[in-house]
């Protein structure tokens, strides 16, 4: 799946990532498609090994590509701040220049701290993954 960048907008960006994070929100109801329950694996041709994997595959890809969007933010966030700072000290008595840089300052943190909250999500998801999965398929972590 591909996400435009979206870093000028921090409401728009946190809500492209909770669109991301999807499948880390519902991975209990990942594992339990992926690992059917004894009775229904006598009545199937189910393959919990396979299953495992490509699980273990969608969640590694899509952890790469919110990092990069993350990252990639951040970047863009701090380049501003230092070109804000900058203007800023040229002209002080520049209000609405203060306004921005502050805006961008606030903004910068958001994203920092998106950061944080996606460590959170990929332990839990990592944590539930290896409870379900760990018999079938050895993930050594995202």
């Amino acid at each position: 799946m591909s996400y435009k960048l979206v870093c000028g907008d921090v409401l728009q960006f946190q809500e492209t990532l909770k669109n991301m994070r999807n499948l880390d929100d519902s991975i209990v109801y990942a594992l339990n498609i992926s690992l059917p329950t004894e009775s229904i694996k006598a009545r199937t041709s189910s393959n919990p090994e396979k299953n495992c994997q490509e699980l273990f595959e969608k969640l590694k890809t899509g952890y790469a590509e919110r990092e990069k969007v993350i990252k990639e933010c951040i970047q863009v966030s701090a380049d501003n701040v230092k070109i804000l700072k900058k203007q800023r000290e040229e002209d002080m008595n520049d209000m609405n220049l203060e306004k921005q840089f502050k805006t961008e300052q606030r903004k910068l943190r958001v994203l920092k701290q998106e950061q944080g909250v996606e460590e959170i999500v990929r332990d839990r998801t990592f944590k539930a993954f290896n409870e379900r999965c760990r018999q079938y398929y050895r993930a050594d972590s995202f």
